[in-house]
């Protein structure tokens, strides 16, 4: 079973590095809520099924419900991180946040 928590937990952190990534590449602010909203919550998937893996190694009803509530906590985010995704996007185009085009494009001098 540690075995299992660990490669959730690896996986978990390759997502958590490909959201990271994301975030400081693409180049304006709507692209860059796409590698936050769907890479993180993910790598939050992972790293969890990995603690609650972890926590089931000494099985007990202790364990079991521990391991329980960190999913609970998974299903929380997979409800809320989509809807807070959308509402920053929507405050971005509220406020006029143009979506990024070539012609945006700054020129090297």
């Amino acid at each position: 079973m540690v075995i299992a928590a660990v490669i959730f937990l690896l996986v978990g952190l390759l997502f958590f590095t490909g959201g990271s990534v994301g975030i400081i590449r693409f180049p304006d602010f709507y692209s860059r809520l796409h590698p936050a909203g769907k890479l993180d919550t993910m790598g939050l998937l992972m790293a969890m099924a990995g603690m609650a893996c972890y926590t089931l190694d000494h099985f007990s009803v202790d364990a079991l419900l521990t391991s329980l509530k960190i999913m609970l906590i998974v299903v929380f985010v997979f409800i809320t991180s989509p809807t807070a995704t959308h509402a920053i996007m929507d405050a971005g185009a509220r406020a006029g946040l143009q979506p990024w085009t070539k012609e945006h494009k700054e020129e090297p001098e």
